[in-house]
């Protein structure tokens, strides 16, 4: 079976074509400038993963949601459960850079992170 796709590895945005068996084990790829390229080919095939950015809402703070990104990549078909969490939060400032906002979220040994730090705001 063949697939296409562009690799999102390098900026170089190769265009690959990957063949896969019918288990869905790569067995050739084309299309690559990089080793990269033939890594992620192989990801894409098995299990496509990828890095999440949001925002969560907060609460004394200057604006009023909160820039967040996952500490690691996610299965892709599991990007709308971990959004679903992320809209059930509400926190208050201050909030640090890199400051954990949900701890291994949805079970997937990912956590989502502050992507900026965010003062209280006194009124």
């Amino acid at each position: 079976m063949e697939k296409k796709f562009i690799c999102i590895v390098c900026p170089m945005g190769c265009e690959l074509t990957a063949e896969t068996d019918k288990q869905g084990n790569l067995t050739a790829v084309a299309g690559n400038r990089c080793k990269r390229g033939e890594s992620y080919a192989e990801q894409e095939c098995k299990t496509p993963m990828r890095m999440l950015t949001s925002t969560v809402r907060i609460e004394k703070a200057l604006y009023q949601r909160l820039p967040v990104i996952t500490s690691a990549s996610i299965p892709k078909d599991m990007i709308f459960q971990v959004m679903s969490e992320i809209d059930r939060v509400k926190i208050e400032a201050p909030v640090e850079l890199r400051q954990i906002i949900i701890k291994n979220v949805c079970g997937l040994s990912a956590d989502i992170i502050a992507s900026r730090s965010m003062a209280e705001v006194h009124q």
